[in-house]
């Protein structure tokens, strides 16, 4: 199974880029997940659309291309970061790549709630049209306190926190195959 992540935070240290590579080795042989390089896109701008740089046609491509999207959202002042809406921004416009795509989202963050805020936002902006992805009902991710739950690496140690995220990563293949079907 192919899965594209947009990792919301552009920070050197960020946790939920953390999430998302130890996701990547850990699930390795069940999903092959793809960090896309969302940080380097321009600011959306609608006079650009028609005619978008090449990092958003190729992005567009490999979103294109997946089986599922993998969102990793911060939480900035109750809300998603500026990376990931403007990543979202760029493939809910014109070739709408995002639409009816299988997503799953996951939040990581120093406070006690993870990042329950951000994630409900952002499930709101990806039922509206033009982005249209289908989430995974009732497979919330919310690492809270992560500064606890992960070592130096970016390895998750908190046993209960992975055995969690190992279940949701599989309903989330079933159930996307079970899409496919």
């Amino acid at each position: 199974m192919k899965i594209v992540a947009m990792v919301g935070s552009n920070r050197s240290e960020s946790y939920n880029m953390k999430l998302v590579k130890f996701m990547q080795s850990r699930y390795a042989g069940k999903a092959d997940i793809e960090i896309l390089p969302i940080d380097q896109l321009p600011f959306y701008n609608q006079d650009d659309e028609l005619n978008p740089p090449e990092i958003v046609k190729e992005i567009r491509a490999k979103i294109k291309a997946s089986d599922g999207i993998l969102f990793a959202t911060p939480e900035y002042n109750a809300s998603i970061s500026a990376v990931l809406k403007n990543a979202i921004d760029w493939f809910s416009r014109v070739e709408t790549v995002m639409v009816n795509k299988p997503a799953m989202i996951v939040g990581a963050s120093m406070g006690a709630m993870g990042t329950v805020k951000a994630q409900m936002q952002l499930r709101q902006i990806l039922n509206a049209p033009g982005v249209g992805t289908l989430t995974l009902p009732g497979n919330e991710v919310f690492v809270g306190s992560v500064q606890n739950k992960m070592d130096d690496e970016g390895n998750l140690t908190d046993e209960s926190t992975v055995q969690f995220i190992d279940s949701v990563i599989s309903n989330f293949i079933n159930w996307t195959g079970k899409m496919e079907a």
